[in-house]
């Protein structure tokens, strides 16, 4: 996960300061790809340039019509979780000029795997139609300004400097769990060779690092990402080291050990972003820490949901095999919190054996791993409100953070 200094140093130093054809072509993309006033948001960045048109309502319009909340969420996360998508349109449409332009710095070679990751290209440097994800941490970024009371342009480093060390992260994760696909095509490693993606995610790393360090108040902004890529690389440590840990035994994960590795894999850089455009549009210490806070809290019930659907999800909704996580042997909350119970060794047995993972997670739901899964989940819901609440902000923005966490956890990212 981290970027070894000798290699960041030669990323630099390879740098240029020409396009390169790839983040031209994004360029272009955008233009070509400008939607109507009336267009309806697509799924892929290339076509999430937008209108201003797009853009949300103004304040209080946007919300008028609350979804009902779900048992045990609370309904100031519930509220507007449907206009989000509008919301990350116009986020997206703000960062995306930005983020190709700092693309545009690295060397062209480098830039052309960096363009490929956020779907940009194809191997090559041939355009490409492909989704890049939703954005969702560079709207963190966005709304964490606006929630500062900032101007929205105030968070934009901050977006591109989250979403740079998001894909970065992407491009190791991959490497280091074995993943050939993401989003439907060949992981960049995949692509380009391992050496090439190691050498890609070093560059973006030092790519965001340089980003903010050239924005007023950029020192703070440094030491609010070093701090959340500290987490970040101990949260994917013990990811690991967690695979080769037994079932059952005194060595066996608990899931007091998931929790923290879930915020610091997951909750870190969530919270990172909130809080980097915070510190960029002149919040104080208090404002950045709450949204930090709220950030980490967010992660680790994201992931818990992510467990949850790992294992009882609908393969057409989640795009993921029936119990694939259980085949793949992962030690999620549901099963750890199982593994507790009378049926603990039941069910490690059946884990172990790797066969049956139908009875696997009928014995797991019977234990209570699955309605402890989201007793956790909710818990963490109700600790992002209470964090929320010492983030004073215009009404507007408030709305548009609170609403964008609810449907992180609704949730089809």
């Amino acid at each position: 996960m981290t970027a070894p200094p000798t290699t960041m140093e030669t990323a630099r130093r390879g740098a240029t300061t020409a396009s390169p054809p790839a983040a031209d072509r994004a360029q272009r993309q955008d233009a070509a790809h400008e939607a109507p006033a009336t267009a309806r948001p697509t799924r892929q960045d290339s076509a999430h340039e937008a209108s201003a048109a797009a853009r949300p309502t103004p304040q209080g319009t946007a919300h008028e019509a609350p979804r009902t909340a779900r048992p045990g969420e609370p309904r100031a996360l519930a509220a507007g979780v449907d206009d989000v998508p509008q919301v990350l349109e116009r986020c997206r449409a703000l960062v995306r000029p930005a983020l190709v332009e700092a693309v545009g710095r690295l060397h062209p070679w480098v830039g052309e795997m960096a363009a490929y990751s956020f779907g940009w290209c194809e191997v090559g440097g041939a355009p490409a139609v492909a989704s890049g994800g939703k954005g969702v941490r560079q709207a963190l970024a966005v709304l964490g300004a606006e929630a500062a009371g900032a101007p929205e342009r105030a968070g934009v480093a901050a977006a591109v400097a989250v979403e740079l060390v998001h894909t970065f992260s992407l491009l190791h994760d991959d490497i280091m769990d074995g993943d050939g696909d993401r989003r439907g095509r060949p992981t960049v490693w995949k692509a380009y060779g391992t050496g090439p993606a190691v050498l890609a995610g070093d560059a973006l790393f030092a790519l965001a690092v340089e980003t903010l360090a050239a924005q007023p108040g950029g020192a703070g902004a440094v030491r609010t990402l070093s701090v959340a890529l500290g987490d970040l690389v101990r949260g994917q440590a013990d990811d690991l080291l967690f695979a080769d840990r037994p079932w059952t035994g005194p060595e066996r994960v608990r899931p007091d050990e998931y929790r923290a590795m879930a915020e610091h894999k997951t909750g870190a850089l969530l919270g990172c972003a909130a809080a980097l455009g915070a510190v960029l549009g002149g919040a104080g210490p208090e404002t950045v820490a709450a949204l930090d806070r709220a950030g980490r809290h967010l992660g680790v019930a994201f992931q818990i949901v992510d467990d949850v659907l790992g294992i009882w999800g609908d393969p057409r909704v989640t795009g993921k095999p029936v119990h694939g996580d259980l085949r793949e042997g992962k030690k999620t909350f549901p099963v750890l919190v199982a593994l507790g119970s009378p049926m603990g060794g039941r069910i490690a047995r059946l884990l172990e054996s790797g066969d049956a993972p139908e009875t696997a997670a009928t014995l797991i739901e019977e234990a209570g791993g699955r309605s402890a899964a989201l007793a956790e989940a909710r818990r963490h819901i109700t600790a992002v409100e209470t964090a929320l609440a010492d983030v004073p902000s215009t009404a507007r923005a408030a709305g548009e953070l609170r609403s964008l966490l609810g449907y992180l956890v609704r949730r089809d990212v």
